[in-house]
Parts: structure tokens; sequence; C-alpha cells
């Protein structure tokens, strides 16, 4: 099972619940375009976890700004993950982008 709950961003916003952003996607993922038959909540559990860490690290960003940095990094915050960074990006950034989305923050400035 994806730990959501070790979330790196130290200032984690209020509305950012780990536990249910977990819940959710372990109930959704199959049905993302992204998904292909045999695909599994494994494989793409740590994506999730990864863009919701994403979000509570750059709040303020555009998901484009920092998505060279997260491709960088997603080895060694893959949890087990067989992904590539290329399958994994849709999941990181849908995960990243449901979390935006809820927060009501305003467009970035950068």
């Amino acid at each position: 099972m994806t730990d959501f709950s070790k979330l790196r961003g130290e200032t984690r916003p209020a509305n950012l619940d780990p536990v249910a952003e977990a819940a959710y996607w372990r109930e959704h993922y199959a049905k993302r375009p992204y998904i292909e038959p045999g695909d599994t909540h494994d494989d793409f559990g740590p994506a999730y976890a990864y863009g919701v860490d994403a979000f509570a690290r750059f709040p303020d960003r555009d998901f484009d700004d920092f998505e060279s940095e997260l491709h960088r990094d997603w080895g060694s915050q893959r949890q087990g993950s067989s992904l590539e960074w290329a399958r994994a990006k849709p999941a990181v950034k849908d995960a990243w982008q449901r979390i935006k989305e809820a927060s009501n923050m305003p467009p970035s400035t950068r």
C-alpha cells in the first residue's frame, strides 16, 4: 500500500488530507485515461502520492515549471513502482492537479 502520510512538504496546506487522497486514487485510478489493461494501483499509487507531495512542496507553481525536478527525483521516490517517468508523469500530474483545483489557489504568477 502506498504511504501518503510521509509527504515531504513541511508546510502542508490545511485542506490536504493524504489519507483521503490515497483512498480517492485507490478507488478511481482505473478510470483514468492513461491506465492500460493490466495496470495496477500498486504501480500507480506511488505516482499519485508523489503528485500529492509535489503540491505540498510547490503549491504556488505550475506543474510544468518543476516537472524536470520531479522527473529527476522519481527514481528515489517511486516506492517500489515499476513505472518509468513517462508512464508515471500523467498520474503525478493528475494528483497534483486535483489538489491544486481543490485548494482554490490562484493560477501561478511564475
